[in-house]
């Protein structure tokens, strides 16, 4: 009887440990990784366009997966719109933002209220997401002009959005 008492506190031990872990490590759920080449999709937006990663080389490319229930991503969209999008679409600049697990009609009528003018689309079944990750919103995704992942990020701080908008200038300069 003690032996199973030990052997179930050390399963759980164990188990407690690895879960604390994972917590504590976000880029577990990372399926790209810095330096590599981006993942090649298609992407349909809300205004009828289409985008193709691979036609994207020479842009720097800001993808943003986000979601309309997710506090921080709500948060974080105006900056992307004010301090992103207005300020460096003219320097061959991008930023795609992907509602995950949402239709093209949820993030239109979405859209209408919020007035983003960056391009948006959805990606309902996850099949952009899960290119990049496997939990956890909001994800960035910076991709250099050779068509290069150079940041991911998970969730939405001050401090971390300024060292994007930071990246975002010295890459697009």
């Amino acid at each position: 009887m003690l032996k199973n008492f030990f052997i179930f506190l050390f399963v759980v031990g164990f188990s407690f440990n690895a879960f604390m872990q994972e917590e504590e490590n976000p880029e577990a759920f990372d399926l790209t990784k810095i330096g590599q080449d981006v993942p090649n999709f298609s992407f349909h937006t809300i205004d009828g366009k289409t985008y193709q990663m691979s036609d994207l080389k020479g842009k720097t490319v800001l993808l943003n997966f986000f979601a309309t229930w997710c506090g921080p991503c709500m948060k974080e969209m105006p900056h992307l719109e004010a301090e992103i999008w207005k300020e460096f679409q003219t320097r061959n600049f991008l930023v795609l933002a992907l509602g995950r697990e949402h239709s093209m009609d949820e993030i239109a009528k979405f859209n209408e209220k919020k007035g983003f003018t960056f391009p948006i689309g959805p990606d309902p079944e996850r099949k952009v997401y899960g290119l990049f990750f496997t939990k956890y919103i909001p994800r960035n995704v910076l991709v250099n002009k050779e068509g290069k992942i150079i940041l991911q990020e998970q969730g939405y701080t001050e401090e971390g959005f300024k060292k994007l908008i930071e990246l975002i200038d010295r890459e697009t300069k």
